[in-house]
């Protein structure tokens, strides 16, 4: 026993580390080992290890990888994309589980109970596969909040789906007005507990009755207090619990739950981790030999039919443009959830003797793994097709809000490159508001600033706070994502010399070594201002650095193509006629000849 639990999460992390490494779904190496090492090898049983203990702890995994995505949505991304997401969870889904269920029944032969069973299954996407294509594509536009919305409501849907059709299922003759009952008991019981779990932490934190030390274990116990108590009351309401409980904690302003956020996104590591190893593992040798051609064939269906269909008429009407209808067609891969609920409701269909019951988990799993497969191979190339994501993206991530940082994201933006400020000062983020720059309010480490739409189309980090440490640090955080090459922070004072201030590994220096805080601070609000020189063979580069000896710092340079190229310290480009040249000038400078 000791043996197998170590194995588990070791798979599990090695997993996810080989798919960081190999820049691919970490859940498809998950599914991968999980299968290996239960039915192929058989040397880890959960059924065994845990026995009745399986599905309640999964159940409560996925509540807190639910909660976690619920902590990620904003009203004010609902607000720009929240009437298409809720589209799609609704219209969209019908129409997928409508058609998914057709399928199950014409294609894999299943009887019309079981056929609906899995078309609500396989209604859900997967939050947690969308989340690590998102942060990898960033793509401009809507696409990103879309997904991730539909992603994390339309999970606690998919249950709420699975229920309905069990009765069905398990009590032919329930009556309309009872499954009427059922879907508004499960929606409107869970909100409501939700908001009752978000409140009475808020009030906990807010009176401080609870030490900092024990305030993120508080939260996980009230989170899985509140999906217990909802889910006694009534069957799968729990999810829709914990997904309103993380949203209204994540909107409110009466105290910061920054902390508890960072806490749960390194829980969810683990718990993904874990949860699919054992999901998969639970597969047996004969799920996995009933699958064959009719397999190929629904996944197929529901990659070509059932979701453009899905997402057609979600979107008829609304101000989407034809590309990003048709890359939201293209990304609908399956995940945790639909592994959890497909295990939990075969089960419970297995208890009642149904044939058919134990074929839903292979199925779903395969269905899973092609998508998850599928999606993270053609969604990159598909958003560079359409225009949607580049190939070389130059907008800039800047960690920091000061008004000199402002200054620069505002002339970057003005020029048509995506920026944004990430700073856990309030006031440098109410500031960037007023002045139009897109800002985000939270730690440049928590995953969410990651799933931001306005991270379309960045590719660079700019170390620009006043913490030089914590521009080393996110510039370690964000190379992996974005290039070491694409790292960047601001001159250390000359106070701080040697490899602590200027190892390599810590970013490049921006501008020049003489481009420190204080220098920038000093000349941006004053008499210094920034300006953009078109270079010409009259007027190149030379002939600018000649006029304007000791009043100019060059910034950037924007190439013909319209790439963005940065001065550094160590790396200083080569102005050409016909580029554009921009520069930290005097103000009573001249930047062009007379």
């Amino acid at each position: 026993m000791l043996v197998a639990l170590t194995t588990i999460l070791v798979l599990g992390i090695s997993a996810q580390w080989l798919g960081w490494r190999l820049r691919l779904p970490s859940i498809l190496i998950l599914l991968v080992f999980g299968i290996v090492a239960g039915p192929v090898t058989g040397f880890i049983d959960p059924h065994a290890m845990m026995g009745p203990l399986l599905y309640p702890t999964v159940s409560l995994a996925v509540a807190l990888i639910l909660f976690e995505g619920g902590l990620s949505l904003t009203v004010k991304e609902f607000r720009a994309v929240g009437g298409v997401a809720l589209r799609l969870v609704i219209l969209g889904a019908a129409v997928s589980w409508l058609l998914t269920a057709q399928a199950g029944h014409w294609i894999l032969g299943l009887d019309w109970g079981p056929a609906v069973l899995l078309g609500a299954i396989l209604v859900v996407t997967g939050p947690t596969v969308i989340g690590p294509l998102l942060q990898q594509i960033r793509p401009a536009g809507a696409v990103g909040p879309i997904l991730k919305w539909e992603g994390i409501v339309i999970d606690p849907i998919g249950a709420m789906l699975a229920v309905v059709v069990f009765q069905i299922i398990t009590t032919p003759d329930t009556s309309l007005g009872n499954l009427a009952a059922i879907v508004s008991m499960t929606l409107g019981l869970g909100a409501l507990l939700g908001l009752a779990g978000a409140a009475v932490l808020v009030w906990l934190l807010k009176r401080d009755r609870v030490p900092d030390y024990l305030q993120s274990p508080v939260a996980l116990m009230l989170v899985v207090t509140t999906f217990t108590l909802a889910n006694q009351m009534q069957h799968e309401s729990g999810l829709m619990a914990v997904t309103v409980m993380g949203f209204a904690l994540a909107n409110q302003r009466y105290v910061a739950v920054h902390h508890i956020i960072e806490f749960k996104e390194n829980l969810r590591v683990m718990l993904i981790a874990v949860i699919f190893i054992l999901l998969a593992a639970s597969l047996r040798p004969a799920d996995l030999g009933a699958l064959g051609l009719d397999s190929l064939e629904l996944l197929a269906f529901l990659l070509v039919v059932a979701r453009p269909a899905a997402v057609f008429v979600a979107t008829l009407g609304t101000r989407l443009e034809s590309r990003e209808r048709l890359f939201l067609a293209a990304m609908a891969p399956r995940g945790i959830v639909a592994a959890a609920v497909s295990s939990i409701f075969a089960l419970r269909l297995a208890e009642t003797g149904h044939p058919q019951a134990e074929g839903l988990v292979a199925i779903t799993f395969f269905v899973i793994i092609g998508t998850v497969a599928i999606s993270s191979l053609t969604a990159l190339p598909l958003a560079r097709q359409l225009g949607l994501a580049k190939a070389h993206p130059d907008g800039i991530l800047f960690l920091g809000g000061e008004t000199w940082v402002r200054k620069i994201a505002r002339f970057l933006r003005d020029e048509g490159f995506p920026v944004m400020i990430v700073d856990d000062n309030r006031h440098h983020i109410l500031a960037a508001h007023m002045e139009g720059i897109p800002a985000i309010y939270t730690s440049v480490f928590s995953e969410p600033v990651l799933e931001q739409v306005a991270l379309g189309g960045i590719g660079k980090f700019f170390g620009t706070s006043t913490n030089e440490d914590a521009n080393a640090l996110a510039g370690l955080h964000f190379a992996r994502l974005f290039g070491r090459d694409q790292v960047y922070r601001v001159a250390p004072e000359e106070s701080r010399s040697g490899e602590e201030a200027h190892g390599p590994q810590r970013g490049r220096i921006l501008f020049s070594e003489q481009a420190s805080m204080s220098l920038l601070r000093r000349r941006l609000p004053d008499r210094w201002q920034i300006k953009k020189t078109p270079l010409s063979n009259e007027f190149n580069y030379e002939s600018f650095m000649a006029r304007h000896v000791g009043e100019a710092m060059p910034l950037f340079l924007i190439t013909e193509a319209g790439r963005l190229r940065v001065f550094t310290a160590d790396d200083k480009p080569t102005p050409k006629p016909g580029q554009i040249l921009i520069s930290l000038v005097r103000k009573d400078a001249q930047t062009a000849p007379k």
